[in-house]
């Protein structure tokens, strides 16, 4: 159920009710005066910035995590890789195969 102070459209556009200090109503009136739009498109335009960096932010850390799992994941099998390719690189180097090729 919604909060009473949202009230949905037929878009995905809701009309909410907020308070928000004078100084950045004032700031919002005149970024919109300049950029010839809405006060309610530059708080979107503001809060879209914000779930951007956000966005960005949480898939950044999702990346360094999977970067040292899988580091860590390498480094732990690294050994049984090495043990398990070794009599097939030892076959190449005898046989003198080009692993360029």
């Amino acid at each position: 159920m919604m909060p009473t102070s949202i009230t949905p459209s037929n878009t995905n556009v809701c009309k909410i009710t907020i308070s928000v200090p004078l100084d950045l109503v004032k700031f919002a009136d005149q970024q919109a005066v300049q950029l010839n739009t809405s006060r309610s498109q530059i708080i979107s335009q503001a809060l879209a910035e914000i779930k951007a960096r956000e966005e960005a932010r949480l898939a950044a850390e999702g990346y360094q995590f999977y970067a040292l799992e899988a580091s860590e994941f390498a480094a732990a099998s690294a050994k049984a890789v090495a043990e398990a390719i070794t009599p097939y690189l030892d076959r190449y180097h005898a046989e003198g195969t080009d692993y360029a090729s």
